[in-house]
């Protein structure tokens, strides 16, 4: 075999072992992140990103994903197949090997993968040693080759059960119910939402995602399929699909720089919001890093160089700051690297500083040529620049303003507010509470020693459409602010938030349990989202969720949230019990309200998560934009259960 053959093979040597696998089990969060809703999610994508570490090889281009009626996920690529072959080190078939040595996989080999998605390369061993269950099926050679497991431990040898003319690897597993105790329910939307996204970050490739629990209005099992052929133009255009565009193309460049493959697409828009969204071998990098400050620096250079060439920012009396090209810009980078050094608390910032030059480069030249061929959007693009700078310096005198309040002690803080005598901020929680009645309510129930209440009057400005220095200037928002005790950043990065001097770890939207109340917890997640998001990556932010019924019948009484659990208790009562329907929290008494709501011992309180940033982004311009069909649409089909923890 030739040298040339050798680095393209794809055998059971390709397969390096790096360790066991022993205490998986034992410390599954080290491995994938938790053991809640969000880590059983994580194990489809384990296994996703072997088949679209395929297809980013060129050697696969359809991917199948089922949720099958037991909540058991298959996988199907159309990929070279797990090698099946005897692996010389560890004397059993690379498939064991692959399934059941952590870290073991062709990603670790140069020659079998120049680039693979997953951060550790825990893949699918993780996958198979968390789950009751595991079938891999590969279709290799002429063959058809098998092996099960059970809890990551193999059942059989690997073993030949038929013929075909296929290629492949299917992969079919159950998480186990003594690791993911919390659930072991696949949402749909969840999954589709991240198909959607690697479809458009790899396009060219189909991958359909199918729901064997649920049938359509026409009695059809749910399926969608993803296939994108332009990539991220697609993707902005997806993402920006609620907003107004400023311009009516998508700016776009692929192609490698210093041997880095980098995509961008990019858009203006009429709002004042800046929604950049980084990739690194699919993974979204949502703390940033090198490439994301190459695309701002190069963005700046570039914009700031045709600006002051144009002659349109002679008589601006300040300096336009990298903030003001930002404004309105929706943008997506996303980069491919050999060996992304990845940095942050999350493990999600890439650290490479290669790529800083690389994507400056590239962005650098791509406005160049799209400033030079469409002189009236750059025109136009540069008017929203001086726009949002003169914004700016009104909004500079509205932020010193909350920042003079926030810094003050004592007498500085909102005349609304009711402290809490606790001084140690993880010790402490503030109540968001809606109106004064409701807010004083919460006043007379809550334990004084830990939980600080503010009220706020009526429904908060809507961010999403209002300017900066607006949003500073609302009083509601400067009373959020103080209370939180946070620092807001400085001028050249005006939504940059200090959480060093936050004094509550815990901050719980508290609204009636009725179509208004969830308009204002929108509005209030909607602010924090895009001026207090470092506050909801943290896990600082709760929904509280009070009850809807107080069902009662002689000396029983008892709470429901639903109409089902009202319906079981009225049951459960012997029938005709009286059933108080709360409209608000108002309507209860303060004892009711800590025993349902505040108390810490039997209250429910929704942690607020940023699971898909792209997706979470959509959803709030969706929701609090002008464009009301999707907004329809949306309410309609969430209205049952509709969570805006996105």
């Amino acid at each position: 075999m030739s040298e040339e053959q050798k680095k393209g093979s794809y055998g059971a040597d390709s397969i390096q072992a790096l360790e066991g696998m022993e205490h998986v089990r034992m410390r599954p969060s080290m491995y994938i992140g938790d053991v809640g809703v969000r880590g059983l999610h994580h194990l489809v994508y384990e296994v996703v990103d072997n088949s679209i570490d395929e297809a980013m090889g060129g050697h696969c281009d359809t991917i199948h994903v089922w949720i099958n009626e037991d909540n058991s996920i298959t996988v199907q690529d159309n990929g070279r197949g797990i090698p099946v072959d005897l692996h010389k080190k560890e004397g059993v078939s690379a498939l064991e090997v692959v399934m059941t040595k952590i870290g073991a996989g062709g990603k670790f080999d140069k020659d079998s993968y120049k680039v693979s998605g997953g951060l550790h390369g825990v893949g699918v061993s993780v996958v198979n040693a968390l789950s009751e269950n595991l079938k891999a099926t590969v279709y290799r050679d002429g063959k058809i080759w098998e092996q099960e497991y059970e809890r990551g431990k193999t059942m059989y040898p690997v073993k030949s059960v038929g013929d075909t003319n296929e290629r492949g690897t299917t992969v079919t597993f159950k998480p186990d119910e003594k690791i993911f105790q919390q659930s072991l329910e696949y949402n749909y939307d969840t999954l589709a939402s991240r198909m959607r996204e690697l479809s458009f970050l790899n396009k060219g490739i189909t991958i359909t995602l199918t729901d064997k629990r649920q049938t359509d209005e026409k009695g059809e099992i749910v399926t969608e399929t993803f296939h994108s052929e332009e990539g991220l133009k697609e993707f902005i255009r997806f993402l920006d699909g609620n907003r107004e565009p400023l311009i009516a193309d998508v700016i776009s460049m692929e192609g490698e720089k210093n041997d880095i493959p980098v995509e961008v697409a990019m858009v203006y828009n009429t709002s004042f919001n800046e929604n950049l969204h980084s990739y690194v071998n699919n993974i979204n990098t949502h703390e940033g890093g090198t490439h994301l400050s190459g695309f701002r620096r190069g963005l700046t250079t570039t914009l700031k160089k045709y600006a002051d060439a144009s002659g349109m920012l002679d008589k601006l009396k300040f300096e336009i700051s990298g903030d003001d090209f930002r404004e309105g810009l929706t943008a997506i980078i996303s980069v491919k690297v050999a060996e992304p050094q990845f940095e942050g608390q999350t493990k999600t910032k890439l650290g490479n500083r290669e790529v800083t030059s690389a994507v400056s480069q590239a962005v650098s030249e791509m406005l160049e040529n799209y400033l030079e061929e469409n002189p009236n959007d750059a025109k136009t693009i540069v008017q929203k620049v001086i726009l949002a700078a003169t914004a700016r310096h009104a909004a500079r005198k509205a932020r010193e303003m909350v920042q003079r309040k926030t810094v003050m002690s004592g007498g500085g803080l909102p005349g609304k507010l009711s402290d809490c005598s606790e001084q140690d901020p993880s010790k402490c929680e503030v109540f968001l509470v809606e109106g004064d009645s409701a807010g004083g309510t919460a006043k007379q129930g809550r334990d004084r020693n830990f939980q600080a209440i503010l009220p706020l009057r009526g429904k908060i400005l809507n961010v999403e459409k209002a300017m900066q220095h607006k949003v500073f200037e609302n009083e509601e928002i400067r009373n959020i602010y103080t209370a939180l005790g946070v620092t807001i950043g400085t001028e050249e990065d005006s939504k940059a938030l200090n959480l060093e001097k936050l004094r509550y770890h815990k901050v719980v939207i508290m609204c009636d349990a009725d179509v208004d109340g969830s308009h204002i917890s929108t509005l209030i997640l909607t602010f924090f989202f895009r001026y207090m998001k470092e506050l909801v990556e943290a896990g600082y932010v709760y929904i509280a969720t009070p009850p809807l019924y107080l069902v009662k019948k002689g000396a029983k009484k008892a709470y429901a949230w639903t109409d089902k659990e009202r319906d079981a208790l009225n049951a459960e009562f012997g029938g005709s019990a009286n059933i108080q329907r709360y409209k608000g929290l108002g309507e209860m008494n303060a004892e009711q309200l800590w025993d349902t709501t505040m108390n810490p011992d039997f209250r429910t309180l929704r942690q607020v998560t940023i699971d898909n940033g792209t997706e979470a982004d959509r959803i709030f311009s969706m929701l609090m934009g002008d464009e009301v069909p999707p907004r329809r649409e949306f309410i309609e089909k969430n209205a049952v259960y509709a969570n805006i923890d996105a």
